[in-house]
């Protein structure tokens, strides 16, 4: 980011831009319908769009979060977000897959996460909305990082995660699902605390752009969700 001129026409201030970008999503604007305070609306569009496909948000809050210190307890959940017809309605394949898919609910994506024991978001990704829980925890498993306990709910009950949570020196606690034989037990009363993850998501739906999907690019919508946790959570 920077600040220089073009052609003769001062550039607008990329902080006036960010704060454009932040309004629109947080409000569930349109591009076009973005106060002039912030500059024209097809500057902060185009900044927005640029700064995605080079993944400055993502970057952002990867630093951010990095920089939290260690925890000591970790939280896996993932949300559905329902994509809009604006969004949906470009389901065909392309060289960059859209992260939609259709579940009982319509056409949605997913949304994973790791958070720490503070409800802060360390880890996101984003997935078709069918994907099944633990196969989004595959997508986070190399950025997990070292804590001494996981909770989850019973939608991470496999025996290959609890194996790779054990190989991190991590204890896993998991309510065992319905058709396990033997049932592992669990620390019912720390597997409480896990509500803390879902007001981090209720925080982050809060912004009307991440609620409701309106973007067709899954990197531009992930942009969104990354720099929501960043505003909300690390600043």
């Amino acid at each position: 980011m920077h600040n220089a001129s073009y052609h003769g026409i001062p550039r607008v201030d990329d902080r006036r831009i960010v704060s454009g970008i932040i309004f629109v999503i947080r409000n569930g604007l349109r591009w076009r319908d973005a106060p002039t305070g912030y500059g024209r609306h097809k500057t902060i569009y185009k900044r927005f769009i640029r700064w995605s496909r080079l993944g400055v948000f993502n970057k952002i809050f990867a630093a951010l979060a990095g920089k939290g210190g260690r925890p000591d307890q970790l939280m896996i959940d993932a949300t559905h977000l329902k994509a809009h017809r604006t969004a949906a309605s470009l389901l065909k394949k392309g060289l960059f897959p859209r992260r939609i898919g259709r579940t009982k609910g319509g056409l949605n994506s997913k949304l994973h996460a790791v958070c720490d024991g503070k409800g802060r978001p360390l880890v996101v990704a984003l997935s078709e909305g069918q994907m099944s829980d633990y196969k989004g925890a595959a997508l986070m498993l190399d950025a997990l990082p070292r804590a001494k306990t996981l909770l989850g709910d019973r939608g991470y009950d496999a025996d290959w995660f609890r194996a790779a949570l054990a190989d991190r020196k991590i204890a896993a606690c998991i309510p065992s699902r319905a058709n396990r034989r033997v049932p592992i037990p669990h620390d019912a009363v720390l597997y409480r605390q896990r509500h803390k993850i879902e007001i981090m998501f209720g925080r982050l739906k809060d912004w009307r752009r991440i609620y409701t999907r309106y973007d067709r690019c899954a990197h531009t919508f992930f942009s969104a969700i990354c720099l929501a946790a960043t505003v909300i959570f690390w600043l």
